[in-house]
């Protein structure tokens, strides 16, 4: 039987959660504001030109807690054009890992290829491998949760096999009912 989310279940005590890394992400759930900034041109490590926009996010768990789901939209994305993307994010209980996927509107149809790691204090760091613009690239994700009510991703791409890394993207979320 399917039983409807309510809001006391993005908020109830996960105290007693195994501290396996499986409520890591528990802090994401809601409704979130997000200031985000991409940068011109995503392979670029010297592109100082930026797009800023804002969009709106919610997440929910999943799978009993074994992993979350979050949708964003923004009428104007770096281009100009209405955006949609969905996050899937799923942990697995015996490597203590989560595992990331990404779809958009952008590219219909189409998933991207999943980031790895996990959280240890307070920081999440995720990687793996994409090709982008025809170029295979190495992405790392990083998440940190300054305050319950704020938090911070930012990807980053290597060109040259995880030697060096610049920023490309970086987003600032705000709880969106204060």
């Amino acid at each position: 039987m399917l039983r409807v989310m309510t809001t006391s279940d993005l908020t109830r005590d996960r105290s007693d959660a195994p501290a396996d890394g499986r409520s890591d992400f528990d802090f994401l759930y809601g409704d979130w504001r997000v200031s985000a900034r991409r940068s011109h041109d995503v392979l670029d490590a010297a592109c100082e030109q930026w797009h800023e926009f804002e969009m709106t996010q919610t997440a929910r768990p999943v799978l009993g807690g074994l992993g979350n789901m979050d949708a964003c939209e923004t009428p104007v994305g770096p281009d100009g054009a209405p955006f949609l993307g969905l996050t899937v994010r799923l942990f697995d209980p015996r490597d203590r890992l989560w595992r990331i996927w990404w779809a958009s509107s952008r590219n219909p149809g189409h998933l991207d290829p999943p980031l790895a790691g996990r959280f240890e204090d307070g920081r999440g760091v995720f990687h793996g491998r994409d090709a982008v613009g025809g170029q295979e690239v190495d992405v790392r994700f990083t998440w940190e949760t300054p305050s319950p009510r704020t938090a911070t991703w930012q990807q980053e791409f290597s060109l040259d096999g995880g030697a060096s890394w610049f920023t490309n993207f970086t987003m600032a979320f705000t709880r969106a009912h204060q």
